[in-house]
């Protein structure tokens, strides 16, 4: 079966860890006494870089800006749809400064910047699936710019809510394997949720809890290959039985911060 999943290639724009410390608590991750090393987050970071590019991936990189500890996580500075691009209005003010940095640098490499009104996080909250978005929302986008999202782009929106502060953004519980099928832990959402992404998704891939707070579902998936937390185990034994091919990145260090594979990677979809 694993050779019947096909590879896409991807262009993913990323933030070197220059800056990464944890100095504030925005979510149940982070804890500012949690010393940070810093030269180890440089090393996992490199990791991750290698194996997009060892597999085929186009990676750009933002320029780091200090006192941004949190700019590594560039996933959350907007998603990418068909070239237009989403900006990112962030829930903490620690954050909202990194913003003008991801919009300088989409704007220099040629495209027009939507600002957003309502508080939303990029694709960390907005996970495009080919076909449609899917949303979350109850710790941080809110409603409101799902709706933004809808008018700006045109496709479908649907909605789902969070309801465990771990798992604050959709990208921490919920990650796209291809056109067809995602993998999530159904906990980390509502009930009616629930129904909705069992209905959408009949054959999707389920995490265990387990698998969630490793960051197993913060993961990167190019159709064949997951770049996924090695300590997600069952997940990636899930995956294989599947015929996808896991490739294990640990990004340990930036856990501190509540961010792993998926949060330091932007996709650019031209």
């Amino acid at each position: 079966m694993t050779d019947s999943r096909m590879r896409r290639p991807r262009r993913f724009l990323v933030c070197e860890p220059r800056h990464f410390a944890v100095q504030y608590a925005i979510n149940p991750w982070m804890r500012p006494d949690t010393p940070v090393d810093v030269d180890l987050a440089q090393e996992q970071w490199q990791s991750l870089i290698r194996a997009y590019r060892a597999h085929g991936h186009t990676v750009d990189t933002v320029e780091p800006a200090p006192g941004l500890p949190d700019m590594v996580f560039a996933a959350n500075s907007a998603v990418v749809v068909a070239g237009r691009v989403f900006g990112s209005l962030f829930h903490a003010p620690e954050r909202r400064p990194e913003s003008v940095h991801y919009d300088t640098w989409f704007r220099a490499a040629g495209y027009d910047v939507h600002r957003p009104q309502s508080v939303c996080e990029g694709e960390g909250d907005l996970v495009w699936t080919g076909r449609y978005v899917l949303a979350g929302t109850g710790f941080r986008t809110t409603r409101e710019a799902h709706r933004e999202v809808q008018e700006f782009f045109g496709h479908p929106v649907i909605s789902l809510t969070l309801v465990d502060p771990h798992f604050y953004h959709l990208d921490t519980a919920l990650f796209v394997l291809d056109d067809d099928n995602i993998s999530y832990y159904p906990e980390a959402f509502s009930s009616g949720s629930r129904e909705v992404l069992a209905r959408l998704y009949p054959d999707a891939v389920l995490a265990t809890r387990e698998d969630a707070m490793a960051f197993g579902l913060n993961s990167v998936s190019d159709g064949r290959h997951v770049f996924i937390a090695p300590r997600a185990e069952a997940l990636a034994s899930r995956l294989t039985e599947r015929g996808y091919v896991p490739v294990p990145v640990d990004l340990s260090e930036f856990q501190k911060a509540g961010g792993g594979i998926k949060c330091c990677t932007q996709e650019i979809r031209s």
